[in-house]
């Protein structure tokens, strides 16, 4: 069908790389997509969900736990993960460091996986607090996330990490035979300015050059503005941005590796809006904050992915 010329040519998150952008609805299944005018046709037709990119959940439980409540928790989700189908979904929780061995115990022999929050820049030596990629490793460790927001910009904890830390980061744990999933994501002033993609391409060119087994690297998408503050991106907004990076990922590293790479969607993510979310098509699963502290609104969100 022809094209119709929509409104704006800004995007849901200021100006727009894909400048004039027009609206148009796929023959297949009648979706509104956006595209350039200079190539005014519809990407491709995908289905909801491309076999070649399994779910990636994450439950970061943050600075929350003891040890009790912390085997209590993941003894809860565990039990209901294996009553679930999840071949197609893989589902982690991340305690604090503290906590990472004893649930680990916990959910030995379960479909539950166990992910850090962190990892040094560093290899072992006098870094002190620091926990390093061969540690977790030899502790049985497989994931880590890298990059949180909250590592990144906090005023609170003082981190700031870098563009160039959370590189060295990525080097180290992929090194060591870690899998990561690396944050991306603006702040709500950069949002404001119009200013996201250009964000975004910025970190992930930082760390792009860094990795050295893309199988093993996944990215979440989390807008700094919808973390803890009750605010999400619409599924449009996020698929917008999500259908962006990966994009940008063909033109910069392969068209491969953006086809295989898992992007999750990270900022207020609970059982309401996550089946919502997860039936775009560049979303491939969710780094889950809150929602994971209780094992029914976790299960739910498992439940929405699979259904």
């Amino acid at each position: 069908p022809a094209p119709t010329r929509a409104r704006s040519s800004q995007s849901h998150f200021g100006s727009s790389p894909l400048l004039d952008i027009l609206s148009v609805a796929h023959p297949f299944h009648g979706k509104t997509w956006l595209s350039s005018s200079a190539a005014a046709t519809p990407p491709p037709f995908r289905p909801t969900r491309r076999m070649s990119r399994k779910y990636l959940l994450i439950g970061n439980w943050k600075c929350n736990g003891s040890l009790s409540s912390s085997g209590s928790l993941a003894k809860d989700i565990a039990e209901g993960l294996g009553k679930m189908d999840t071949k197609n979904v893989e589902v982690f929780v991340a305690p604090t460091m503290m906590h990472l061995l004893p649930v680990l115990k916990q959910t030995e022999g379960s479909k539950l996986g166990v992910c850090s929050q962190n990892v040094s820049s560093q290899p072992c030596g006098a870094f002190t607090g620091e926990v390093s990629a061969t540690q977790l490793k030899d502790a049985g460790i497989s994931w880590t996330i890298i990059g949180h927001s909250e590592r990144r910009q906090s005023d609170k904890i003082q981190s700031f990490e870098s563009n160039k830390i959370v590189a060295s980061k990525v080097k180290l744990a992929l090194q060591e035979g870690l899998s990561v999933c690396v944050c991306i994501g603006e702040t709500d002033a950069e949002r404001k300015e119009g200013k996201t993609f250009a964000v975004l391409e910025e970190q992930i060119k930082a760390i792009k050059d860094s990795v050295s087994d893309w199988s093993r690297f996944s990215l979440a998408y989390e807008p700094l503005w919808a973390i803890g503050t009750g605010n999400t991106a619409t599924s449009g907004q996020a698929q917008e941005v999500h259908a962006h990076i990966r994009s940008f990922m063909e033109k910069t590293v392969s068209a491969e590796v953006a086809k295989n790479l898992r992007i999750c969607y990270g900022g207020s993510v609970k059982p309401k809006n996550s089946k919502e979310l997860i039936g775009q098509g560049d979303i491939d699963g969710f780094l889950v904050g809150g929602a994971s502290l209780k094992p029914d609104s976790y299960l739910a969100i498992i439940e929405s992915m699979i259904s």
